[in-house]
């Protein structure tokens, strides 16, 4: 998968039709219960990469990760005591950009679904599509999907609305009473280390 990708962005001698550099970003989830979740194209990104990047739920995903490929360099070292969360997200953006920028194929590892409150997963697939590099983002099992399995309640029945709580709570919010209301990260509200 990740060779035809590739193989897809470029030819042997490093560019793509129209000079488009080679390399290129898949960024995955693992979803959240790791091994039970992640997609089958998921785990062959991760297989297949020749550099990959993680930020994941503990040292057992962690460990996991570098079975299915031991070039796999865990992110979480970034953060620090102190540090502003942005500051960190911006060095694992370069961190991943700059493998894709060495012409490698490079997957970057999330828990839960990718594009769910991972704020570096999006940086870092606009900014290499902005460089000319091929890049995607494939959806992991998220919280919101076990929720409604967890559950048992279909969206579709009454809607569903979603906010994340500290916005909720110092935005005035319009929201509709009789439909379901997920608010995400509550742990979070009155943290002291703001994005």
């Amino acid at each position: 998968m990740a060779a035809a990708f590739q193989q897809d962005a470029g030819t042997e001698s490093g560019t793509t039709r129209g000079d488009r550099p080679a390399g290129s970003l898949a960024v995955v989830g693992t979803g959240i219960k790791m091994a039970a979740h992640i997609t089958v194209e998921a785990k062959a990104w991760i297989e297949q990469a020749e550099r990959v990047f993680f930020l994941v739920d503990g040292p057992v995903a962690a460990e996991w990760v570098r079975q299915l490929n031991s070039e796999a360099e865990d992110l979480a070292g970034l953060y620090g005591r102190g540090k502003r969360r942005l500051d960190t997200y911006k060095e694992m953006v370069d961190r991943i950009l700059a493998a894709v920028r060495e012409r490698q194929t490079v997957c970057a590892v999330f828990y839960g679904h990718p594009g769910v409150f991972v704020l570096p997963a999006h940086v870092a697939v606009r900014q290499a599509r902005e460089e000319g590099f091929r890049a995607l983002m494939l959806p992991g099992i998220s919280a919101e999907d076990c929720l409604f399995a967890d559950l048992g309640i279909d969206p579709a029945w009454h809607g569903s609305q979603s906010f994340e709580a500290m916005d909720f709570l110092l935005r005035p919010r319009r929201f509709d009473i009789n439909t379901g209301l997920v608010l995400w990260q509550i742990g979070a509200v009155g943290t002291s280390n703001p994005p």
